[in-house]
């Protein structure tokens, strides 16, 4: 079937190619000729066709073209902030004062006992802004003492001490709820001062022996770095007993 198709394909080419070039014109099979006079007859007025030369060519037109006309200006940048003269850096904006038109110094009070600080810190935590105190503990070792007393009158006191003067041991006044007594010796302690108190029996002392001077306590100080006088007022007011005794001073 393919064959058949191809065969008549081929016949059909050959048919149309012998009609275009006039080889079947004796079968009276052949295309319409055009002659000359034809031709001519079917264009539009060619008697005002003219041939131009060379020389009567209108020569280009010399008028340049409009300059086109110039993109709109981009919008300038801002003008970037003038620089201080002499290359100094902007100044820094001033600190508001915590309390305007008093005066303000440094204060702190120390030895604060542990009974009152915890009655105190409550008071400034409600009271008074963080940043304008600061409650800071310090812990204090025992100390012990070798004691000779308590005497029973200043004469007693006197004989005691010329004694330790001639055995050529060192004394010192006891203090406090010692008092009158004498001091052979502070240590830190209780093992170190048993060892004192049997030097100085080798020395001949029978009478002294080994008192807790002070015990184991944490105290306190209370710093108020910018006080003014009615901060510092407000402060004492509120410490009450903590301060007996324990003033603020300068920091």
């Amino acid at each position: 079937m393919l064959r058949i198709a191809f065969l008549l394909l081929v016949l059909a080419n050959a048919g149309y190619y012998l009609w275009n070039h006039g080889q079947l014109q004796a079968l009276g099979l052949a295309p319409p000729s055009q002659t000359e006079p034809e031709r001519l007859g079917q264009q539009v007025r060619p008697e005002a066709l003219s041939l131009l030369s060379v020389d009567n060519a209108p020569a280009p037109s010399s008028a340049t073209p409009a300059t086109a006309p110039a993109s709109p200006a981009a919008p300038a940048a801002p003008a970037a902030p003038a620089a201080p003269a002499g290359g100094e850096e902007p100044a820094a904006p001033a600190r508001p004062e915590k309390a305007a038109g008093q005066p303000t110094s440094c204060l702190v009070a120390t030895g604060i006992e542990d009974r009152h600080a915890e009655a105190l810190r409550r008071g400034l935590i409600a009271q008074v802004a963080s940043d304008q105190w600061d409650l800071s503990s310090t812990h204090q070792p025992g100390r012990w003492m070798v004691y000779m007393g308590k005497f029973p009158d200043a004469e007693f006191l006197e004989r005691k001490r010329a004694e330790l003067r001639a055995r050529k041991i060192d004394f010192d006044r006891a203090g406090g709820a010692l008092e009158p007594g004498l001091s052979l010796g502070r240590f830190s302690s209780e093992e170190a001062a048993t060892r004192e108190l049997t030097n100085v029996a080798r020395q001949g002392v029978r009478t002294a022996r080994v008192v807790q001077e002070r015990p184991d306590i944490t105290l306190y100080t209370l710093r108020l770095p910018q006080a003014t006088p009615a901060l510092r007022s407000q402060v004492e007011s509120m410490g009450g007993k903590a301060f007996e005794g324990k003033p603020f001073r300068p920091c």
